[in-house]
């Protein structure tokens, strides 16, 4: 989005409104004082915030209800996810009267010409990561502008404006190739593990999608890349290359200290040593994070006691590791991760803190096109669970593919876990007869909508 391209823009279109990303743009622009409008599939509590905030927004694919403040071609910017099917009504009915499209990426890559981008991308960890950049940042004398990829619970939202601050934080989004419109000043890569094979086709593709992404950082900036990826870094000359892992790297964790419901450790970077930082959300996968997190924010000018607090004072994201219910009984937990290593990562997390505990899992499988190529990997993963609820695929985007059902993963997993082949609304009645400890309820479809329910019944267990 050029400055000059753009100069005359009074009011912003949004087709996919109410999704997590386009939201947070939705928030920016109404904070901007654009005339801001919408549709999205389905109302949700997130799009009815966004309409007390100031945001016109309509449920209905439908080209009457476009209102007349966004059908001046010239005055009128239209953003849309590609998410949204080429099919779509109003979407077609801007492309063929002229207007102005922009993906959602093309908008952030916009902002990161404008300032100083600090970008989190990779195929797990983005979310938490860049979550904590900006809270750090937000809380230091630095500050910063942020777009995150979830709700963050200091805040109660996934956008951040300051008036002042140079630095945006962004969630670099690998999906459809979106984060190849960024042009970060400093970006961490946590992870590459193989995911979107129905945009990319192969592993190698999407691998070559990072590499070419690094080729986007501009000069004098920096890459801070996770220890022991396959990908190829490929960046600029005057651009600095950093590693990061848990336990080793230019920055990593030292001296870590779990136990009584804390982690405490000393950060590790190449301006010497933060000590005794205590993780605001202490489970052991977020130690990782808070390294990649503490690093883009030591670059951008926080002092080592803002680092120190701001992760102290973390809450967490929305969905992110987040704890629903603890009483003496049992513990409840949701997480967004919809990847076999994130859903790996997240139960070993859990083992960890409730090492002699009974744990099961309620999951909802995302996309068919995902379950056909890691059922096995799945399978793997919530196999070190004692006890998995497997709901059916939800299919977020996607028609249905024959002979892909959640039944792939079930009859992979290994023998003698307690298994059970569910619909999302039976969730309930098998969750209040079942034999656990703890239960964390993973998926990024809309299997969430029952946390409520399922808190209210282990509430009243006994």
């Amino acid at each position: 989005m050029k400055e000059q391209e753009n100069s005359n823009i009074q009011s912003v279109y949004f087709v996919g409104a109410g999704g997590i990303g386009m939201s947070a743009l939705v928030r920016y622009f109404l904070r901007k004082g654009y005339a801001v409008g919408g549709y999205d599939k389905t109302p949700t509590a997130l799009t009815t915030q966004l309409q007390e905030e100031g945001a016109q927004l309509h449920f209905e694919d439908n080209v009457e209800l476009i209102p007349d403040a966004f059908r001046d071609v010239d005055t009128t910017l239209v953003v849309y996810t590609p998410a949204i099917p080429a099919d779509h009504a109003e979407l077609q009915y801007f492309r063929a009267n002229g207007f102005r499209l922009q993906k959602r990426a093309q908008v952030l890559g916009y902002l990161t010409e404008q300032h100083r981008g600090l970008c989190v991308a990779g195929t797990h960890g983005k979310t938490t990561t860049s979550a904590m950049t900006a809270h750090l940042l937000h809380q230091s004398h630095v500050d910063c502008n942020a777009f995150l990829g979830g709700i963050t619970k200091n805040y109660g939202t996934n956008y951040i404006l300051s008036e002042e601050s140079d630095y945006v934080v962004i969630e670099a989004d690998e999906f459809d190739r979106s984060f190849h419109w960024l042009r970060p000043w400093a970006t961490v890569i946590t992870s590459t593990d193989p995911d979107h094979l129905d945009i990319y086709g192969t592993k190698e593709a999407y691998l070559e999608s990072f590499r070419h992404y690094t080729t986007l950082i501009q000069e004098g900036g920096a890459l801070i890349l996770h220890k022991g990826l396959e990908m190829k870094a490929d960046v600029p000359e005057g651009v600095t290359i950093y590693t990061y892992s848990r336990t080793s790297g230019d920055y990593c964790a030292r001296n870590i200290r779990i136990g009584g419901g804390e982690i405490i450790f000393d950060f590790v970077s190449p301006r010497g040593v933060v000590k005794d930082v205590p993780l605001g959300v202490p489970v052991s996968i977020n130690i990782e994070n808070a390294v990649a997190a503490m690093a883009l924010a030591q670059l951008a000018g926080a002092t080592d006691e803002e680092l120190r607090d701001g992760m102290a004072s973390f809450q967490g994201v929305d969905r992110r590791f987040d704890f629903k219910l603890k009483t003496d009984h049992v513990v409840l937990l949701s997480d967004y991760g919809h990847h076999p290593k994130e859903i790996e990562q997240s139960v070993r997390s859990i083992r960890e803190l409730y090492q002699d505990k009974k744990i099961a899992a309620v999951f909802q499988p995302h996309l068919y096109t995902r379950t056909r190529d890691f059922y096995q990997e799945f399978a793997d993963a919530l196999s070190l669970l004692n006890e998995v609820y497997l709901c059916d695929i939800y299919p977020a985007r996607e028609k249905p593919i024959p002979g892909v059902t959640s039944e792939l993963i079930y009859h992979h997993l290994r023998p003698g876990i307690e298994k059970y082949l569910i619909r999302k609304e039976q969730v309930a009645e098998y969750v209040s007869h079942g034999d656990f400890d703890v239960l964390i309820v993973l998926g990024a479809g809309d299997i969430e909508d029952y946390i409520p329910q399922i808190t209210d019944i282990l509430r009243k267990r006994t």
